[in-house]
Parts: structure tokens; C-alpha cells; sequence
């Protein structure tokens, strides 16, 4: 699986942003993915996760009721609509895949792709 993120940029705090990963092969429909970030200096950090049919999700309590995630199989992309940006939330953005559902740290996904830089002024 080949993965390529999309959509951020610079944006004022309380700004929104979509994010966009697009992946690659047939077997999109079979993972549950995740959105993940990654400030300078700091470790990788689990943000949200969508299930195979995008039933089900979970979210970091830090970005709980301002991000949405989505996803569309059809397209072999899943999306994350970000909200009421705030400074702390600037970070490169990845999107990943995973077998299981349940498992939200870094280590537990299969593939990481380029990401994209989202920025947020204050």
C-alpha cells in the first residue's frame, strides 16, 4: 500500500483545513486507518482511527469534537476534516493502515507515507 496525504497549509488559529490520503492497491477496503501527527522534537502521536466500513471511530481526547474523520473506499481515500485549529495542533500530518481495530499507537501500523504539514498561527 502506497500512501500520499494531502491538503495541508497555514492557517490561522479557529481556521479548518481538510486533509486527504489517497492510497494505492485493492486492498484499501480491508484496513482500518489512522491519522497520526508529529510536531518537531516530539514523538508520533495516534489522532484518530476509522474502521474498515467507517462505522465505527475513536478520537484523541485532544482533537475530540473539532476533527472528524471519514472515509470513502470507492476512492481509496480517507479524509480528516480538521476544525477550530489551534497553535498546538501544528504538526506533519500521516495517514496509516492497520489489520485490527483497537490498536492506536505507531508502532501497530503497517505503512507510513509522505504526510503534510499543517500549520497553525496564533
Amino acid at each position: 500500500v502506497q500512501l500520499q496525504a494531502s491538503g495541508g497549509g497555514l492557517v490561522q488559529a479557529g481556521g479548518s483545513l481538510r486533509l486527504s490520503c489517497a492510497a494505492s492497491g485493492r486492498t484499501f477496503r480491508r484496513y482500518v486507518m489512522g491519522w497520526f501527527r508529529q510536531a518537531p522534537g516530539m514523538e508520533r502521536e495516534f489522532v484518530v482511527a476509522i474502521s474498515w466500513s467507517g462505522g465505527s471511530t475513536y478520537y484523541a481526547d485532544s482533537v475530540k469534537g473539532r476533527f472528524t474523520i471519514s472515509r470513502d473506499n470507492a476512492k481509496n481515500t480517507v479524509y480528516l476534516q480538521t476544525n477550530s485549529l489551534k497553535p498546538e495542533d501544528t504538526a506533519v500530518y500521516y495517514c496509516a493502515p492497520t489489520s485490527s481495530w483497537g490498536q492506536f499507537a505507531p508502532p501497530e501500523y503497517d505503512y507510513w507515507g509522505q504526510g503534510t504539514q499543517v500549520t497553525v498561527s496564533s
